[in-house]
């Protein structure tokens, strides 16, 4: 099994932790010190060294922070955790904030007296986010300080140490000795003499590299200088690499000692390009009037996939799908209701038994009834619950394969599902095909598409907390920038970008709705006025619950997508399928009121 299902954290350990870190605080003169969920690197998913949110309050979703005063802690997450925070941490020591409704500098100046001094970390904060707090909190002193968390975590883990191994050319597409040459032009045409990649998984895209520091994304944590000459500095651990890895970098990369990192960036001449959002604020005092802010440099080229990386990621989700459906149909037939923990285990077994799977991409949701209304639940021995006749199943789950990562959800009718819970699957799987079906300006960006998503549950007075969807590497990251689907968005949709669709709908208590397909951008036709039009096409295959969705909710396209989606699904998959799996596959894929059960 690559997941466990053992609790990482426990309520009671706060309260000593949160004393430790005050007595620190106060040797050091500070009046708070802030805790954020990440790493040096910024990433989503930090290796078991740096999640330090997780030590100290023992909340372990993915997003958040804390600010420790001397009299409270101040716990921000956002609507996807709102429950789980509660669940897993003792309410006597926080004070719970809901971002974005909550703002961090904010709620410090209110709470602090002016002239406080706030402790941070430079390495885990960047100069994007320093800014804004010191905006928000024009009555505060913010000091970067020692981490005085890591001086009382005695027993934390050591670094990771994975060696950072070649990904082949037919799965990049592209070499690495071009794509550092044409980034290192790019470089050279603005004026710059370097640019300092920060982020794992860019280091990972431009060296053709992959690793296994953090969980399930296969990177190695790390840092490089992308220089104008088209040379680049790799710092990490030594003991990541070795033979193979130097032949395959070859002469144009040079890997030096994690300890070297520092003192070759104050070497450096020139104006040197760092991310002011992703990169630690300590880069940003070191280098002094030669910084020049930009956005790292892979970021649009990793995110735009080319042809080899889309036919790799295409055939990562046949294959995927052909496992899901054996996992859908086992589910259908069980004789007796299974536990989460049992779902879990089968579902990897699944994708197991197809012999390219080289991890999970990330730990699977699967909540049932009333846990599957907790966004990012994580089944443990101890929240382990059997499922019940007549109730919802949520499953979002994921793959690594060599040819692609694998990002998707299901809600399954377990029985008869009341009614209410049957409504929301259908709002929810109209706004799955609204963006399924969308057609769209070039130059639009994700938040001008997100609307689309949450409009048929916004005319019943609903919505959801989280973002309608996220970028995904091939082989890398399953959330990968800085594409998405959110109001937050900013940024443009382009040809080859990956992204998931995944509305949902939740009643806390109760049930969880989302359905999940994965999408890339492609071109449309033109129209009248000759605008160039992108659309989206599905690389998902598995079969939607047409016992979650009411008839009379659905207008006749939405009905006609579903029935040429299901198409595409049983036309794709049943040639790797046989016996009964495939008799199923048969079945729930015929047009969707082809039985007279259906007719509501």
């Amino acid at each position: 099994m690559f997941q466990n299902f053992n609790a990482t954290t426990s309520p009671e350990t706060a309260k000593e932790r949160i004393a430790a870190i005050r007595d620190e605080m106060a040797k050091e003169k500070l009046d708070a010190f802030l805790i954020p969920r990440a790493d040096a690197h910024q990433g989503e998913y930090v290796s078991a060294r740096d999640n330090r949110l997780a030590w100290a309050t023992s909340f372990t979703g993915s997003a958040g922070y804390a600010a420790v005063t001397a009299d409270t802690v101040g716990l921000f997450v956002d609507g996807r955790y709102t429950l789980q925070v509660r669940d897993q941490t003792d309410e006597s020591v926080f004070t719970y904030l809901d971002i974005p409704n909550d703002n961090l500098g904010t709620w410090l100046n209110d709470t602090l007296g002016a002239n406080s001094v706030v402790g941070y970390d430079a390495w885990l904060y960047t100069k994007s986010q320093l800014e804004a707090l010191q905006r928000e909190a024009p009555d505060l002193v913010f000091k970067a300080s020692a981490n005085v968390l890591d001086r009382v975590w005695t027993d934390q883990p050591a670094p990771p140490l994975g060696k950072m191994v070649p990904y082949p050319l037919e799965y990049a597409g592209v070499s690495h000795e071009e794509k550092i040459t044409e980034l290192a032009q790019n470089l050279t045409n603005s004026g710059l003499s370097a640019a300092v990649l920060t982020q794992p998984d860019s280091i990972a895209w431009l060296l053709n590299s992959r690793g296994s520091d953090v969980g399930q994304s296969p990177i190695t944590l790390g840092f490089a200088i992308l220089h104008a000459d088209a040379k680049v500095d790799l710092f990490m651990h030594e003991e990541k690499s070795d033979a193979a890895l130097q032949t395959h970098l070859g002469p144009a990369v040079t890997i030096y000692a994690s300890e070297k990192f520092d003192s070759k960036i104050k070497a450096l001449n020139g104006k040197v390009q760092i991310d002011k959002a992703r990169a630690p604020v300590i880069l940003s005092d070191w280098l002094g009037d030669k910084v020049a802010y930009g956005d790292d440099p892979c970021l649009l080229p990793k995110a735009c996939k080319n042809q080899a990386e889309l036919e790799g990621t295409t055939k990562a989700h046949i294959r995927d799908g052909v496992a899901m459906v054996r996992f859908l149909h086992h589910v259908a037939t069980l004789k007796e209701l299974p536990t989460e923990i049992d779902i879990v285990k089968s579902l990897e077994a699944f994708r197991s038994e197809t012999g390219a799977l080289k991890n999970i991409s990330f730990d699977t949701i699967c909540g049932s009834g009333p846990n599957g209304a907790i966004v990012h639940y994580r089944v443990t021995e101890g929240t382990n619950r059997q499922l019940q006749n007549n109730e919802v199943l949520l499953v979002d789950s994921g793959g690594q394969y060599l040819d692609g990562t694998t990002d998707i959800t299901r809600t399954i009718a377990i029985g008869k599902p009341p009614l209410e819970a049957r409504e929301a699957f259908t709002l929810v799987l109209k706004g799955m095909i609204a963006i399924s079906v969308a057609q769209f300006p070039k130059g639009l960006t994700g938040r001008d598409i997100d609307a689309l998503a949450r409009a048929p549950l916004w005319a019943q007075g609903m919505d959801y907390d989280h973002g309608t969807g996220h970028g995904v590497g091939v082989y890398l990251n399953v959330h990968e920038g800085p594409q998405n689907l959110s109001r937050k968005s900013e940024v443009p949709l382009e040809k080859g970008m990956i992204i998931s669709n995944e509305p949902g709908y939740y009643k806390a208590g109760e049930y969880g709705i989302r359905i999940e397909n994965l999408i890339y951008v492609v071109d449309a036709p033109k129209g009248a006025d000759d605008r160039e039009m992108f659309a989206f096409e599905t690389l998902t295959h598995a079969p939607i619950d047409r016992n979650m969705v009411i008839r009379g909710l659905l207008t006749k396209a939405e009905v006609a997508w579903l029935d040429s989606y299901h198409r595409q699904v049983r036309e794709t998959l049943l040639p790797h399928l046989e016996g009964d799996a495939a008799d199923w596959l048969n079945e729930v894929t015929k047009e969707l009121f082809h039985d007279a059960k259906n007719h509501d």
